[in-house]
């Protein structure tokens, strides 16, 4: 076959796969799960890309990560490297293979297990800027849980570290809400982070398998809010 014949041949099975003309159920079917093989591949790439990016140059993330090294004699020690024999007073160094990523069924962008670490969900990061928004967020939950070994079943606990977590981390500006949510959602300069926060923190709260209803997450949210948001440890203030 000649190159212009299978530049043709290229094109033609292109164009029916994206319209699906002239395929069987069959072939469809094989395309599909092709497609979704080829893009898991592409978001796990790219997912762990931007992770390394953001471990080597973003403030936000490198800052957590110093904080979180300061409290390393409160951390089991899997979650970080093993000392070094050869030095007397070695820094315990961050164990960056306990931030992963994976395919996520539910519609979050990441999440914090005090034992496995930070779980990036790649299918549901937009760019890179998300991630680093999302994984700010999941190392201050993981720099709470160190500092004040938190009740994760406790819904005050929880709601306090969300609360922390979504006005700290910065998912919470303005350029952030309005890729979001747009300009439907009357987001004002002076209350809108607030807003945010507060809303964000009520919907992971809800998650928590002992909040039995939006109102009871309301309430907690509510209960914490002016303690919980005033401390913005380890920041001096908040990043917006």
């Amino acid at each position: 076959m000649s190159r212009d014949q299978n530049s043709f041949e290229w094109w033609r099975r292109s164009l029916q796969y994206k319209t699906g003309l002239g395929l069987t159920p069959e072939e469809k079917l094989r395309y599909e799960e092709d497609y979704k093989d080829i893009l898991a591949r592409k978001q796990c790439d790219d997912c762990y890309r931007y992770r390394d990016w953001m471990l080597k140059y973003s403030p936000t993330v490198t800052f957590m990560i110093q904080q979180i090294n300061k409290l390393q004699n409160r951390l089991p020690q899997t979650l970080f490297v093993e000392k070094s024999s050869n030095n007397r007073n070695p820094p315990l160094k961050f164990d960056e293979g306990k931030i992963i990523c994976d395919f996520c069924d539910q519609l979050k962008s990441g999440g914090f297990n005090t034992e496995m670490g930070i779980l990036l969900c790649q299918n549901r990061l937009t760019d890179k800027w998300h991630l680093e928004d999302t994984l700010a967020h999941e190392l201050i939950h993981w720099y709470d849980n160190l500092k004040w070994d938190v009740n994760w079943f406790n819904l005050r606990h929880h709601a306090c570290s969300e609360i922390r977590a979504s006005s700290l981390s910065g998912e919470c500006r303005f350029w952030q809400e309005y890729k979001r949510r747009g300009l439907r959602t009357g987001f004002k300069l002076n209350r809108g982070h607030q807003n945010c926060v507060k809303r964000r923190a009520i919907l992971s709260v809800m998650g928590n398998p002992n909040c039995k209803s939006k109102e009871e997450a309301t309430k907690v949210v509510n209960e914490v809010w002016e303690s919980c948001f005033n401390d913005t440890r380890p920041f001096d203030e908040i990043y917006r």
